[in-house]
């Protein structure tokens, strides 16, 4: 006659009314490190294209400054401006550039540039990742004569 344990039998588990809690705290914690992750993506963008676009007004500030003319022509301020869209890339199709030349001694540069979008459009604009805005000054160069 075979033995049977008492052990060897499982009890009947109780119902489990918390099942699949665990689901919606790993869907919520997924939810969250996404956004942080969102918004790290748009901040490292958004550096990027001020950095860019700072870059850029300067080269193009610099170059009006020491073409010895001043103020410059028309021609040489586009093909500055063409030079700078060119630098900043895609964005500068449609940026904004104003130059301020009433004063001999400066060329001051305005750049407006939007910026590529991660974040949500509500929210780019809320955090400040809307636009970037750089204004640059540079002294003219002029040759002394002796």
């Amino acid at each position: 006659m075979p033995r049977h344990s008492e052990h060897s039998e499982q009890p009947e588990q109780p119902e489990q009314p918390e099942r699949g809690s665990g689901l919606i705290g790993t869907v919520a914690g997924i939810t969250v490190f996404l956004a942080f992750l969102l918004f790290a993506v748009q901040l490292l963008v958004n550096l990027f294209s001020a950095s860019v676009v700072t870059s850029a007004a300067y080269d193009a500030a610099r170059r009006v400054a020491v073409g010895g003319e001043h103020p410059p022509s028309a021609a040489s301020l586009a093909a500055v401006e063409e030079l700078a869209r060119g630098l900043i890339g895609t964005p500068g199709d449609d940026a904004v550039l104003t130059w301020d030349l009433t004063d001999p001694d400066v060329v001051a540069l305005r750049v407006e540039v939007v910026n590529p979008r991660v974040l949500l459009g509500g929210l780019g604009g809320a955090l400040g990742f809307d636009t970037v805005d750089r204004t640059v000054r540079v002294r003219t160069e002029r040759s002394q004569d002796e």
